[in-house]
Parts: C-alpha cells; structure tokens; sequence
C-alpha cells in the first residue's frame, strides 16, 4: 500500500480524522491529504516534542497556523485539543502519523484511528 493509500482510507477513509500527514522523522511530508501542509518547522517543533515532553507541554501545538493546547505528550504520542477538534500524533521507528479531527468526532475515536494505524507501522518495520 502507498503512503497516499494510508491517508485516504486508513485515516481520512475512517471519518474520523478530517486532515492527515505522515512524514519521516525530520520532519519530510510521504503523503497528507488535500489542504493539509504544514511547515517544515511546525513539523520540526512538533518532532522535536516526542522528546522534549516538557518544551511541548508549555509551548503547545502548531500546524498550518492552528495553536493546539497539548493534552499529552511521551515518546510515542502528542494529543492537542482546540475547541471541539484537536490532533493525535503518534511516532513509529520511522514515521510520524499526523492526525487532525473536528466537532463531531469524539477525541478517543481519532486516537484509536491513529493508534492502530501506528501499531500497524511498528509491526511491519515502520
């Protein structure tokens, strides 16, 4: 499956996530969906927050000029909340999954979504 493939149906194609990236650790974009593309350096700063729990917590989440509040952040997964959307990333060996939900969708349903599209990474060498 292409990383295009993974966007369209294994994130947006839940209806869950409404906006996707999954980029390599330095912050390169592999696929997003339409409308979705954030700078170099939010994708950097966001990054750089899998290891740096703290600097992420105070200084919350940015992408495409949208400041989320961080709800959670380890080595694994950042959450960020605005309103009634927010944003799961979770980080693989090799990857970063980068999901956006709006209202309507209920926080642990976007989280599962990219949750399990990481393990899924994981387990197949990603």
């Amino acid at each position: 499956m292409s990383w295009q493939a993974y966007i369209d149906s294994s994130l947006v194609g839940t209806g869950h996530i409404k906006r996707a990236l999954i980029c390599s650790h330095d912050g390169t974009p592999w696929a997003y969906s339409a409308g979705f593309n954030p700078s170099n350096a939010e994708l950097k700063a966001l990054i750089k927050g899998f290891a740096d729990n703290a600097g992420i917590q105070g200084s919350g989440i940015n992408l495409q000029g949208t400041k989320y509040m961080t709800l959670r952040a380890d080595n694994r997964s950042i959450y960020g909340k605005k309103g009634a959307g927010g944003v799961v990333s979770v980080k693989t060996g090799q990857a970063v999954i980068i999901g956006i939900y709006e209202e309507g969708t209920q926080p642990g349903q976007a989280t599962t979504v990219v949750e399990k599209l990481a393990d899924y990474l994981i387990e197949n060498g990603y």
